[in-house]
């Protein structure tokens, strides 16, 4: 619920201050308890070097920190709102390092990385710059290294009910309406992604999709 389109992926105002608040509201008050389940389903181990592609607020990183112990998590955020709230909450761990760098442009990472973590964010881009998303988690992550992306599932609108339609179409951002439709395990295999397993969620709306490299 993050990205508008193109010339404005940065959350700001309202929405950015009240993020966390407004995903509870909407999800009612179901995602705090489904975001820990999921992070719990990553399996994280202690030494792992993990890549938060899109890191909002920091909520994630700090259930992810809660797993590690020599490992790392490196954070990528351009919201100002945003890296303001994840330097406030993550700011004290000095294994949570912030960088401002935008995701649907090429990274400086290559083989870094045991995981990457993309949660509710791919959604909002387009095909081609998803595309650019998940080329650049394949390149930051290790041999066997695991992406797994937390997001909506692959679903029929029309047949999901008055509620999810009128949230998709007067809520959600533009892009989340054809991400429904894709066939996002077929972009990750042509990436290179194998393995590929899904985890659903809230009437199978929702998945933790996991691939390895």
């Amino acid at each position: 619920m993050r990205h508008r389109d193109k010339r404005d992926i940065e959350t700001s105002g309202f929405a950015a201050r009240f993020y966390d608040q407004l995903l509870i509201i909407f999800t009612v008050g179901l995602y705090h308890k489904l975001l820990k389940a999921v992070i719990h389903a990553m399996n994280i181990q202690p030494e792992d070097h993990i890549l938060d592609m899109g890191a909002g607020t920091g909520k994630n990183a700090l259930f992810m920190q809660r797993y590690l112990k020599d490992g790392s998590i490196t954070a990528l955020e351009i919201g100002r709102e945003m890296k303001r709230q994840l330097n406030r909450k993550c700011g004290k761990y000095k294994n949570i390092y912030l960088e401002n760098l935008r995701i649907d442009k090429p990274l400086p990472f290559k083989e870094q990385f045991d995981k990457v973590f993309i949660s509710y964010v791919l959604h909002g881009f387009g095909r081609e710059d998803r595309a650019v998303i998940v080329q650049n988690a394949f390149q930051a992550l290790k041999p066997d290294g695991k992406l797994l992306i937390f997001d909506w599932n692959k679903f029929d609108l029309q047949e999901s009910g008055p509620i999810m339609r009128f949230f998709m179409h007067h809520i959600e951002c533009e892009p989340a309406t054809d991400f429904i439709r894709e066939d996002l395990p077929k972009v990750l295999s042509y990436t290179g992604f194998s393995d590929i397993e899904n985890h659903l969620y809230f009437r199978n709306q929702i998945r933790l999709l996991s691939c390895m490299k």
